[in-house]
């Protein structure tokens, strides 16, 4: 059958019917059947519901097979040959149609990607990216330079080998580190708008930058978590604006405290309740505590022998720090004090 393309491919022929073989030994490009193949052509697949010969199956049963594959497969070329062609490259290609059986998948197909948010700006404003080249030329290194990889980051470093303070900043501040801290302000700002985008594409809500992503709270936890905050300040939630669809505390619930109220004093309690204060201030007297005074004197006893030791030490120290000064000063005078001849 390769040959067979090849001599039509030459010829350069659409029409099937009008070549001519000098090959004796290809067979017919029309072929009979009682029944017609059932042909999808968008799957290029052939079912032949024709009825098997038995009794040739049984005298040259492979023969037999390889010749009716041969006759379904030159039916379905001879179909594919008949749908409309076009040149491309200096090969005939056939414009296949839509597929009618539906092929069984293990797995679902997969969706086309959703567009970013760059993406459908482009679109809507007619913005056509152009495909930048993978390397530049760098004017201060006097080379080709690739956009990104480890070979750009080696020539930053090359060019950069030292970089200019500028005269509004702090001379000591360090340059290079402040470099690097914009490039990873960058990486983050670049992951967060790509997590943001499958967010997006997911239609789930992403919180603001610098914010850590908060669980799904249910309707009883929201609930509560109001009443928390409701009640969180030194009136008890008492001046807090409430909103329209805020549910009340129940009776039974915590948070539902209130402040201590005292009975307003008469005039007696009053009066009786400050003539105590003031003689407790007038007429208090020092209260002693025995066991307090007994530590106390126990620690003077032991402080005062502790210095007492340190000193008789420092006494013994300085007599013989005396002794070894008079030693070295007699040992010079005997090795420098002889008079030069």
């Amino acid at each position: 059958m390769t040959d067979i393309i090849k001599k039509m491919v030459e010829t350069d022929q659409t029409d099937v019917n009008i070549i001519k073989f000098t090959d004796n030994t290809c067979k017919s490009i029309q072929v009979e059947k009682l029944l017609d193949l059932q042909l999808d052509l968008g799957t290029l697949l052939a079912i032949d519901t024709n009825d098997l010969n038995n009794k040739e199956i049984q005298s040259t049963k492979d023969q037999y097979l390889k010749t009716l594959a041969r006759d379904n497969t030159q039916i379905l070329l001879n179909s594919i040959w008949e749908l409309p062609t076009e040149k491309i490259e200096n090969n005939i290609v056939a414009k296949l149609p839509k597929s009618k059986f539906i092929l069984p998948r293990e797995k679902p197909a997969p969706k086309p990607k959703p567009l970013t948010k760059w993406q459908t700006y482009a679109k809507e404003k007619g913005i056509k990216t152009t495909k930048k080249s993978r390397v530049t030329w760098d004017d201060v290194l006097n080379k080709w330079v690739p956009r990104y990889g480890y070979k750009k980051a080696k020539a930053e470093k090359e060019k950069d080998w030292i970089i200019e303070v500028p005269g509004n900043v702090d001379p000591y501040t360090d340059m290079f580190e402040k470099k690097s801290s914009i490039k990873q302000e960058k990486v983050a700002k670049n992951e967060f708008q790509r997590l943001r985008n499958i967010a997006k594409a997911k239609k789930t809500k992403v919180p603001s930058m610098g914010l850590p992503p908060t669980p799904k709270m249910t309707a009883k936890q929201l609930n509560t978590a109001a009443q928390v905050a409701n009640v969180s300040t030194a009136s008890l939630g008492k001046f807090q604006p409430r909103l329209s669809k805020e549910k009340n505390l129940n009776k039974s619930s915590v948070l539902t405290v209130k402040k201590r109220k005292f009975p307003a004093p008469t005039k007696d309690e009053e009066y009786n309740r400050n003539l105590k204060l003031a003689d407790s201030l007038l007429n208090k007297k020092p209260k002693l505590n025995l066991e307090k005074a007994v530590n106390r004197e126990i620690y003077d006893q032991e402080t005062s022998a502790s210095e007492r030791k340190k000193g008789g030490n420092n006494k013994q120290r300085k007599g013989r720090s005396n002794q070894n000064l008079k030693s070295s000063r007699e040992f010079k005078k005997r090795t420098t004090g002889r008079k030069r001849r």
